[in-house]
């Protein structure tokens, strides 16, 4: 299964070399709180609803003094607004007050901070950075354990099974391989594996819900 692991990965660095991130920022402080955003959130959704946060909010100083209420108000149309725009203040409020403004670049650092877990820092990590990361989201767990990169539904185990398979230095676009694929082609509740260019060396190919054809039920 080891060369097939190569081989898929191979194949996947190929079909989405061109890819990046969905979220519109600027720099790491944007980053960061797209990201808190993006929890329970489309990357469309978040993009527009941080055009207005990030024209009023344009650093973590200005965020750090803002009310919760007008922040709600900017966020409303994402999940979980209420928690998130504790979070996003109090988040502020401690790179105000520890790192002078300034988003940390470290793991150990940056998930001291509200709202901030180990995806989120890993996506800070290495696009903000450019310091390898893996960021283990519901897209790349449940391609990982499809294509059988990995066997576990625990992000920190699946992030290590990834990291020991994969080259450092491709780690960051190795989530974007990951990520992309499972939004165009290995969806949730109904993979299109006809479409899927690893689709022959897939352990999990043939439970993958068979397409009805017209006229037939």
């Amino acid at each position: 299964m080891g060369n097939n692991r190569e081989e898929i990965l191979r194949r996947l660095a190929a079909e989405y070399a061109d890819t990046k991130s969905a979220l519109h920022y600027e720099n790491a402080y944007e980053l960061l709180a797209a990201t808190i955003l993006a929890a329970q959130c489309t990357d469309k959704r978040v993009n527009i609803i941080t055009r207005d946060f990030f024209a009023r909010f344009p650093d973590a100083r200005a965020l750090a003094e803002g009310q919760t209420g007008e922040v709600e108000k900017l966020i409303r149309t994402c999940g979980l607004f209420k928690a998130k725009a504790k979070n996003l203040i109090a988040c502020a409020v401690r790179l105000v007050d520890e790192y002078g403004g300034e988003v940390p670049r470290s793991m150990e650092e940056l998930t001291t901070l509200a709202g901030v877990g180990r995806k989120t820092a890993s996506v800070v990590l290495a696009y903000a950075f450019g310091i390898p990361a893996m960021a283990v989201d519901t897209h790349v767990g449940r391609v990982a354990n499809r294509l059988g990169l990995a066997n576990s539904k625990n992000p920190a185990i699946i992030e290590k099974q990834l990291c020991d398979q994969i080259p450092r230095e491709d780690w960051a676009e190795a989530h974007h391989w990951l990520i992309w694929h499972g939004r165009r082609v290995c969806h949730a509740q109904r993979p299109d594996c006809g479409a899927c260019v690893a689709a022959d060396l897939c352990p999990s190919v043939f439970l993958a819900p068979a397409k009805k054809e017209k006229g037939k039920t």
